[in-house]
């Protein structure tokens, strides 16, 4: 399988893998919910959880996978935020976890291009 075909099988294999994260280990993800957002942390997990297993189901199927890929692209936009307060909260911890969430914040960019190529490709499918 050529590699623009297995695109957009692994954005949606990591999209589904952060979702069960989401649902199995909680915790580390309400941590770095924006106070600023109404509801529960958990809530915000749970749903952002479910947003990124129905985007992996989308970006498998071809039908729907250029939909779904820009979706996934806004989707890494909108959670940059609690990637930011992530690094925030975290200025103060042991130089491994102070640097992974450091890292998080450009790691944002690559997946907005990834998501925004995958779509891409889905359009020259339609």
């Amino acid at each position: 399988m050529p590699r623009s075909e297995r695109s957009p099988l692994l954005l949606a294999g990591l999209l589904a893998t952060a979702g069960v994260a989401h649902f199995a280990a909680p915790r580390q993800f309400d941590a770095i919910v924006p106070r600023s957002l109404p509801g529960t942390p958990r809530t915000w997990t749970y749903v952002s959880g479910a947003a990124e297993l129905a985007l992996a189901a989308g970006i498998a199927l071809p039908r729907t996978r250029k939909t779904a890929a820009r979706a996934a692209a806004a989707f890494f936009v909108g959670v940059f935020p609690a990637n930011v307060k992530m690094a925030v909260d975290y200025r103060h911890r042991p130089a491994p976890a102070r640097a992974a969430a450091l890292g998080r914040l450009p790691l944002q960019v690559p997946l907005v291009l990834w998501a925004r190529s995958v779509a891409r490709s889905g359009e020259a499918q339609a």
